[in-house]
């Protein structure tokens, strides 16, 4: 098998100071994971983390999910608000080699179309490079609501099922394309990706899941 036919590995973090003490059940997680599920046609294959609202764990749970289990992705949920113990993107801008600013100016713009209080967000996303170089990650900070989650990363439909706005989620499959990492095929129904005609190969060429 070409190594970029492997599965793709998904790092998903959710980040709460009550869940990761077990005061409440996490939400962040099922929701990401469901999401992916519905979404992805290839192959794919979750490691998770739940953890607080510390930056020390937020940057360990980032690298070990970059550098050890050696995702190609890694969402994380929660911690992205302006108060004190919100820190998930400076977490994140710490362990990155390359800072990628449009997928927080969409989120953001996604979210303003629901409510003012968007523009509080401080959602980030980068690129991680394993040591070696010769495999790195896109990470994405996403909101902490499950609803804004899915709209996200999915964007948002009329009535109709036609698209209105775009969902971050389609420019992943491209992206992680560019870092070295497997081929993403999705159902197009949830969320069509786009990449330029010369980098999309025939879809009876892909380890499709079964």
């Amino acid at each position: 098998m070409n190594l970029l036919d492997r599965p793709l590995r998904v790092g998903l973090v959710s980040i709460s100071d009550r869940a990761s003490a077990g005061v409440y059940e996490d939400k962040g997680l099922p929701e990401l994971q469901a999401w992916i599920d519905s979404a992805l046609l290839t192959a794919w294959e979750p490691v998770t983390r739940l953890i607080p609202d510390e930056q020390a764990q937020i940057e360990k749970a980032l690298i070990e999910l970059v550098d050890v289990e050696k995702c190609d992705l890694v969402l994380t949920t929660g911690g992205t608000g302006p108060a004190l113990r919100d820190v998930t993107p400076e977490a994140t801008l710490a362990v990155a080699h390359k800072e990628m600013p449009g997928f927080g100016e969409q989120m953001r713009s996604l979210s303003l179309r629901f409510v003012p209080t968007a523009i509080l967000s401080r959602q980030v996303a980068v690129i991680r490079f394993a040591p070696d170089k010769k495999s790195g990650a896109l990470i994405i900070n996403l909101p902490g609501q499950p609803k804004a989650i899915k709209e996200t990363l999915e964007g948002l439909k009329d009535k109709e099922g036609t698209q209105i706005a775009g969902g971050v989620f389609a420019a992943v499959p491209y992206c992680v394309d560019l870092i070295g990492g497997p081929y993403i095929e999705t159902d197009e129904k949830v969320c069509k990706a786009f990449r330029p005609k010369t980098a999309v190969r025939a879809r009876d060429t892909l380890p499709l899941r079964k």
